[in-house]
């Protein structure tokens, strides 16, 4: 799904134009009467090619202020799209024409859908008409729903197929990275011993010092030393301002737990001044958390819904204000340069 404004730049052939214009001015010269001139044969009046600099200073202008405004129009954005489905590919074709056909759907054009479909369509929703639908089809595994339910300017509903669970195949070896003081050492130990009796005895949890391939979790305990910028997780653990990535991280409560969280280069951050727990509960509402987070994902697997339209603007519809001011400065100076020309 591309968009066509950068079609736009395709029009910069345009800018030898006003070169080949400059190029082809020409000025008459002057012709005094002279009293032997009839003697001479006749001749008609000659031009002659003129390049001064204070056209240059014109041309120059005018070739930015056409490169200005095929920037403009390039970062402004049309709405072209109607009524959509974006569609799974994994899912299967009879139960997804069906919620398609029951959604009133039928006649919508049909497009793939993307990775992370939700955030996905927050950045690119003003690509759609106003009066334009959408319809999200898709598996429960490729649709996650956000702490915070989106907002959108389009009637956007979601059908999720829920996933066939045959069975409950645990894990059971977990390879963990531990990095803690001494002191808070034992405190992690008996955690993760708890884990591993909260799983019935089918779990196992392995502690490390350096992470590998295997490794899903890595401890960061460490509030005055700094992780190695080599190490990486699908998922860390760090104190509250461990990590720099969390500084600024928005906060999601779950089971009681209160989390920062972020995407970064080392994997998916987590911080939380809960752990390690300090009685039977905080370890029974910290297991509970990593197992509904099972992905390390701060997001829970979308219901089918139709979600509020929750915002009448749509972000990325209006160029950039800095270029529609170089457009008004550049046509003034080339006004000024043209009426300076000219007298």
């Amino acid at each position: 799904m591309l968009s066509t404004q950068v079609l736009w730049w395709l029009a910069l052939p345009i800018l030898l134009v006003p070169i080949w214009l400059h190029r082809q001015k020409r000025q008459r010269l002057k012709a005094e009467p002279l009293a032997t001139a009839r003697f001479l044969p006749a001749s008609a009046p000659e031009q002659l090619r003129v390049w001064e600099w204070s056209d240059r200073l014109l041309l120059l202008a005018r070739c930015l202020l056409l490169v200005a405004l095929i920037a403009w129009l390039a970062v402004t954005v049309f709405p072209w799209r109607g009524d959509t489905v974006l569609l799974d590919a994994g899912v299967e074709k009879t139960w997804a024409d069906e919620q398609i056909r029951s959604a009133g759907y039928t006649a919508a054009a049909r497009e793939p859908m993307p990775v992370d479909v939700l955030p996905w369509l927050h950045s690119h929703e003003h690509e759609w008409r106003g009066d334009a639908r959408l319809l999200i089809v898709g598996a429960a595994d490729k649709i996650a729903m956000p702490a915070r339910p989106p907002q959108f300017a389009h009637a956007v509903a979601l059908r999720v197929k829920a996933p066939v669970v045959a069975g409950v195949v645990q894990k059971s070896e977990h390879h963990i990275v531990l990095a803690t003081t001494p002191d808070r050492a034992q405190a992690w130990h008996a955690l993760f011993n708890a884990f591993g009796v909260a799983g019935g005895g089918n779990e196992r949890y392995v502690l490390t010092d350096t992470p590998d391939s295997k490794t899903e979790l890595i401890v960061w305990d460490m509030r005055d030393a700094a992780a190695p910028a080599n190490w990486r997780a699908p998922l860390w653990w760090a104190a509250p301002n461990a990590l720099p990535e969390l500084a600024a991280a928005p906060s999601l409560n779950v089971n009681g737990l209160t989390l920062k969280y972020a995407d970064s280069a080392r994997g998916r951050l987590w911080a939380s001044s809960a752990w390690p727990a300090q009685d039977a509960d905080g370890a029974r509402a910290i297991y509970e958390t990593w197992q509904l987070l099972a992905h390390g994902a701060p997001a829970y697997p979308a219901p089918s819904r139709t979600l509020d339209i929750g915002r009448s603007a749509m972000p990325g519809a209006l160029p950039a204000a800095w270029l529609a001011w170089l457009l008004l400065a550049l046509f003034l100076l080339e006004r000024i340069l043209t009426h300076a020309r000219r007298h």
